[in-house]
């Protein structure tokens, strides 16, 4: 690990995935509790947060569609990234950035650029030229996205539920191309 980096960043195979379902499970729940636009809403309980490590990440990451990066600081799970390469035959340069993750108590400290980073090496590893994300539109996450050179495409309204509202909050969908330089879209 180099020193420099803000956190310990790893990549879990699905055997360390399972073994670590708390921890995972303690980091998704914090950023649902803290106003994260995930796919959830309150209430949202712990054993709900373990669930969805268990049942949507860990299949995937066995079946090899999936790639999941941790980032630990002080032997705690401080956040999280998947990359997602389960691509159809007419696509196999793109792969999708799903759920960046930061416990809130390890924000504004770099470890969203370090799991990007790693998460975008992977990606070229794989021959994947194209990454493509969406954010609930004003985000925080919006702007740390464009200033490590995603691009906006587009805004779709009503995309998703507020987790704690009772209304529909837009999304913006960005993309970025790798080893490519700046392109149009």
């Amino acid at each position: 690990m180099e020193t420099d980096l803000p956190a310990d960043i790893s990549e879990l195979s699905a055997a360390e995935i399972a073994a670590n379902l708390g921890g995972l499970g303690a980091l998704l729940h914090a950023c649902v509790h803290d106003g994260a636009s995930i796919g959830y809403v309150l209430p949202f309980t712990a054993g709900d947060a373990e669930a969805f490590w268990r049942d949507k990440v860990l299949p995937a990451v066995r079946g090899g569609s999936r790639v999941l990066w941790v980032a630990r600081r002080d032997g705690r799970i401080a956040g999280s990234v998947q990359l997602d390469h389960d691509t159809p035959p007419n696509q196999p340069h793109r792969a999708e950035v799903r759920k960046l993750l930061v416990h809130p108590e390890f924000r504004r400290q770099g470890i969203s650029r370090a799991l990007m980073a790693a998460l975008e090496r992977r990606a070229a590893g794989l021959g994947r030229s194209l990454l493509t994300l969406d954010t609930r539109t004003g985000d925080v996450a919006e702007p740390l996205y464009a200033s490590m050179g995603y691009r906006t495409v587009g805004v779709i309204p009503g995309y998703c539920r507020d987790p704690f509202a009772d209304q529909l909050d837009p999304t913006t969908i960005m993309y970025k191309l790798l080893g490519q330089g700046e392109q149009a879209a």
